[in-house]
């Protein structure tokens, strides 16, 4: 396990095994970025040459090992591109692709530009992140190196009590994405509902016991959903073997005001998902074990929150269920009686997600809370319109704008997304019940399955985020982000969750 370390003291004189120090680019080629000066000097009229025989860019990310020759303590020197005027988020990025070019290092000292708290949170954040592996099911890993034991931030702002939350507070939001991105990289056949619903259980077990008691939890199995009248969960649910599951997470720190801001959360957990008898293309199946990455991710959050106290309530709802084929599947034609009593007709069965998410919004919408945000890898459409790096989120404007602040301090991309009139239009198409699930229209899906979600929200301030993309990483490692699952969202959820208490 790696611990970290803030000091104010020179990357030169600082006993590690490597010390990584940032590079810019300029018009005249590449220079050390700040809190590599004194590293700069003890290279003196060497360094520009070394630079220039490096071939170096400074594109962020770039990472390039040099020995030292005893110019500095540390006997490696690893530069990691910055580009041209480095954001906290590219701080992040970079941070993560240094932590590759380290593997074998025992110690290392990170000497990137970070005056302030938000500095320290992005490369703390970055260098966790960077460096997380997934080996859980490889037969022999014991030989690989796990990363340094021991990372020392060299920050002039060491001192300062905020430098050193955020220090502390970025290893609690780094454990929990990187637990995020566990459960998303999970086999599906091991994380079914039940077995996904009791690994929520576990992981919340030290929050909800004792004298340190800070969250309740409560799961409901298929029994307790058919006399809640889930029915869209438990329609999703019906094709498989594995029943589906509801789990509720109740956050209230003690001493709580009663008018303390109240966020629900709600998070897509379709543990696979097959398309039913609207199957998917076979190419198409292997990643949709991610399908539950809104779950995970609402779940992770709720934890990190709990474990920093912050002074918000926190009300959690995640329907788990797996979309399968059988006999038992629920068809298009069929009409599904939603929890609250609307009735939705079926069109496609691969437009699953908003079906157990109906349930969960009116279970959320009951709670009374303040704000409701749900997170869901929801639909292709929001790919198509943005890519795999950016989520798209839509909603009441004033949960949107709060959602992208939030997003922004985290350094996840975010953009806004309409919900035009239209739309209203299209989710009361079906002949014979409330809702259409859906239309098979091809333009505006993703806005549609927002307008649909829309509809058991009672009203409340409320945004969708769509993770469709950013959600799973099909190719190699970026910056901060590994292949597989990301654990996008989760720190932008605690970034919401910490504006509130502000």
């Amino acid at each position: 396990m790696t611990s970290f370390i803030l000091r104010n003291a020179s990357p030169a004189k600082t006993k590690v095994d490597a010390v990584v120090v940032g590079v810019v680019a300029q018009d005249s080629g590449v220079d050390l970025a700040p809190g590599g000066e004194e590293v700069a000097k003890a290279y003196g009229r060497k360094l520009r040459p070394l630079l220039s025989s490096l071939s170096l860019k400074g594109s962020l990310g770039e990472t390039t090992r040099i020995p030292t020759a005893g110019t500095i303590n540390a006997p490696v020197l690893v530069l990691v591109g910055l580009g041209t005027a480095p954001s906290t988020a590219d701080l992040r990025r970079a941070a993560g692709a240094a932590a590759r070019a380290v593997p074998n290092a025992a110690s290392v000292a990170v000497a990137l530009p970070t005056p302030g708290a938000a500095e320290v949170r992005a490369v703390t954040e970055g260098w966790l992140l960077g460096g997380y592996r997934f080996t859980t099911y490889q037969r022999d890993t014991a030989s690989d190196a796990s990363g340094p034991g021991e990372v020392v931030v060299l920050s002039a702002g060491a001192r300062k009590q905020e430098v050193v939350t955020a220090l502390e507070e970025a290893q609690v939001v780094a454990a929990a994405v990187a637990g995020c991105r566990d459960w998303v990289n999970t086999p599906p056949g091991d994380l079914t509902p039940p077995l996904f619903a009791d690994v929520v259980v576990a992981a919340a077990a030290p929050l909800t016991k004792g004298r340190g008691k800070k969250l309740t939890l409560t799961v409901h199995d298929e029994v307790s959903l058919a006399e809640l009248g889930c029915g869209g969960i438990l329609g999703v649910g019906q094709g498989s073997e594995a029943p589906p599951r509801l789990v509720e997470i109740s956050y209230a720190p003690k001493g709580l005001p009663e008018d303390a801001p109240h966020l629900a959360l709600v998070g897509k957990g379709i543990t696979f998902d097959s398309g039913g008898l609207s199957i998917k293309p076979a190419a198409s199946m292997h990643e949709m074990k991610s399908d539950m990455a809104g779950a995970a991710a609402v779940v992770q959050a709720t934890l990190a929150i709990a474990r920093l106290d912050l002074p918000v309530r926190v009300s959690t709802f995640v329907p788990m269920a797996e979309n399968m084929l059988s006999g038992a599947a629920t068809r298009p034609g069929d009409v599904l009686r939603m929890y609250g009593g609307t009735t939705v007709e079926i069109f496609n069965t691969d437009a699953e997600g908003r079906l157990v998410l109906g349930d969960a919004l009116v279970r959320a919408t009951e709670v009374e809370p303040d704000l409701i945000v749900d997170v869901a890898t929801l639909t292709g459409h929001m790919v198509v319109a943005l890519g795999t790096q950016v989520a798209g989120v839509m909603g009441s404007e004033e949960v949107v704008s709060q959602v992208l602040a939030a997003s922004e301090s985290a350094g996840e991309a975010c953009w806004p997304m309409p919900i035009p009139e239209e739309m209203k239009q299209r989710i009361t198409s079906s002949k014979i019940a409330d809702l259409a699930q859906h239309d098979w229209v091809r333009w505006g899906g993703g806005l549609f399955a927002g307008a649909f979600l829309r509809e058991f929200t009672a009203g409340r301030p409320w945004a969708h985020v769509d993770i469709a993309g950013p959600s799973f990483a099909s190719g190699g490692p970026s910056g901060h982000l590994t292949a597989g699952g990301t654990g996008f969202a989760v720190a932008t959820l605690v970034d919401l969750a910490r504006s509130l208490g502000d």
